[in-house]
């Protein structure tokens, strides 16, 4: 199944786990869907679920998604 990026754009109430404007990379989950969530992988390092309309899906190319999210792991 194809990973979605995702960006930030609110992170109400997740402060810690979630960096605003920060790109993500969205674990599939069918389940998480029906109920209007996604998994990420937040700022802990696990994966959890969050509010879909706190993220807004983008479409970079590979090479470029992949040096962003190497870079925000540093």
């Amino acid at each position: 199944m194809k990973q979605k990026s995702l960006l930030c754009v609110n992170n109400i109430g997740y402060e810690v786990s979630l960096e605003l404007l920060k790109l993500y990379e969205q674990i599939p989950d069918k389940e998480a869907a029906s109920y209007q969530q996604v998994r990420i992988i937040d700022e802990s390092g696990k994966d959890y679920l969050y509010p879909a309309d706190y993220f807004a899906p983008i479409s970079i190319p590979v090479e470029t998604r992949n040096k962003i999210l190497l870079k925000s792991t540093r």
